[in-house]
């Protein structure tokens, strides 16, 4: 078994209550924590990743009082607090591996996330003999995006499931999806 699980982002500050909220986050949180009580035995590793941004600078720009919502943004996820928190639905018995991104600057892929003993996420693709990789999590169109294809830029085979993942706008969720899947990704439903 050479396959990985990549949950991006599943935070109180992505889903409806939240900062960033996303549209249907605690639905996907759910259906996620659904799938990983069904298929984690299908899984070397399970690795979650968290924005976790500094609370007392604007984490080398990413924060703005007048964000653009491409570049710069309102506050968000930050450390320690209820919003950088994984959603109250999201069920991370199964996780193997906990990455936090962000730490006083912009980020968006998973890759750019150290778990708290300093692992990255290509150090454990490598460790693990990892191959493949399912990616779901939030936003389909900023970190889902950003983490499929830097997964794809690692030499892994990537598969993103649809029914497990939600974006912040419709169109660029769809552009995103297109894009991964021209980058080399599949693009398809958890069940196969």
């Amino acid at each position: 078994m050479s396959r990985a699980l990549f949950i991006v982002d599943v935070q109180n500050d992505f889903t409806e209550r939240g900062a960033l909220g996303v549209t249907g986050g605690d639905e996907v949180a759910e259906r996620i924590s659904t799938y990983l009580a069904a298929h984690s035995a299908d899984y070397e590793i399970v690795v979650a990743s968290r924005d976790w941004h500094d609370g007392d600078n604007d984490n080398g720009g990413h924060f703005s009082p007048a964000p653009d919502f491409v570049d710069t943004w309102p506050v968000h996820c930050v450390a320690d607090t209820y919003g950088a928190a994984y959603d109250d639905v999201f069920d991370t018995t199964a996780v193997t591996h906990h990455l936090k991104k962000g730490q006083g600057k912009p980020a968006y892929s998973l890759f750019e996330g150290v778990s708290d003993d300093g692992n990255t996420a290509a150090a454990l693709l490598d460790e693990y003999g990892i191959r493949d990789i399912d990616v779901v999590g939030l936003a389909t169109d900023y970190c889902v995006r950003a983490s499929a294809l830097d997964a794809l830029a690692h030499g892994r085979r990537v598969r993103v499931f649809t029914d497990l993942v939600a974006g912040v706008h419709p169109e660029s969720s769809a552009a995103a999806l297109a894009e991964i899947e021209s980058a080399g990704a599949e693009v398809v439903g958890s069940g196969g």
